[in-house]
């Protein structure tokens, strides 16, 4: 199968264009920076911003199959501003939905994200739900993926953590009791290349979680254990905490804002976890707390 990934040079995009030329696959890596240096070894690279029309459009000719990542992380602030979530989530799958339908593409894998809705709290979850439905609403055979966190090498959790909080004594928005559910990212491309080998998931909207529920306040400790270091967490009211990033949103060098201290306070965690329709058990996953370590 011919397969295009957009944003193949990411975190998730160059280890799946990786996992999907390990079984077989013929893939295309597109984005900005696509290069022979930037893509995994047997993996061709396209440069072209998903933005763009243009410069991504000949990527489709002949692809059987588009897993579509292009994200802004969920984390920090995007220097160009909240719209900067819909230019991309939203105009970009617009783009991508569009060249695959003219090039006659039959697959259309898109990343989301838990908690993904046209009416969510943050611009994040409001742009990854205006997306979804412009892959719903296409001619494709299409598969949506809610990941919660992905951790591996190269993540943002960590560096995000460590940016927020300080070893020995930190305070977090609500003492870093919202829950999370992180997924190791060998585990999440395993999922995301098995949507393309069975067409039993084409139509279906997958949430997934990793093995364990963590707090922020779990995964703040399990960072500094493994550099054995304690933390003492201290409760900041989510309130203050809206307030403090409101003001800081704007300045250089502070990595959340409004929005990303909003989405400190939206459960991020799965019902159901849909792992198990791709044969996996959840608790035979990877931990967060194994990756670093600390298990």
């Amino acid at each position: 199968m011919h397969v295009l990934v957009t944003g193949g040079t990411g975190f998730v995009g160059t280890a799946l264009c990786r996992e999907l030329a390990e079984r077989g696959h013929e893939v295309t890596a597109l984005s900005r920076s696509a290069d022979g240096t930037t893509v995994p070894e047997g993996v061709e690279p396209y440069r072209g911003d998903v933005t763009d029309y243009e410069s991504i459009e000949g990527a489709f000719e002949g692809q059987d199959a588009v897993v579509n990542l292009v994200a802004l992380s969920p984390l920090f602030q995007p220097k160009s501003g909240e719209n900067e979530h819909f230019r991309i989530h939203l105009g970009g799958t617009e783009n991508a939905v569009r060249a695959a339908e003219e090039h006659g593409v039959e697959r259309f894998v898109q990343q989301s994200a838990l908690g993904a809705d046209p009416d969510g709290p943050t611009h994040y979850l409001r742009s990854k739900g205006d997306a979804e439905a412009v892959v719903r609403d296409s001619a494709l055979d299409w598969t949506i993926l809610r990941p919660s966190i992905i951790f591996g090498e190269a993540a943002e959790i960590v560096d995000f953590t460590k940016l927020l909080t300080t070893p020995y004594v930190t305070g977090l928005p609500n003492g870093g009791r919202i829950p999370f559910q992180p997924i190791w990212l060998d585990d999440f491309d395993s999922i995301v290349a098995e949507t393309l080998d069975d067409d039993a998931h084409v139509g279906e909207v997958y949430e997934l979680g990793g093995p364990e529920v963590l707090t922020l306040a779990d995964i703040t400790r399990l960072i500094y254990r493994a550099e054995g270091k304690s933390v003492s967490i201290l409760p900041i009211p989510l309130a203050l905490a809206k307030v403090g990033g409101t003001v800081a949103g704007p300045l250089p060098l502070i990595p959340f804002g409004s929005d990303q201290i909003a989405a400190l306070g939206v459960d991020n965690t799965v019902a159901d976890n849909d792992v198990t329709a791709f044969g996996l058990d959840p608790a035979e996953l990877r931990t967060f707390g194994d990756y670093l370590g600390v298990a």
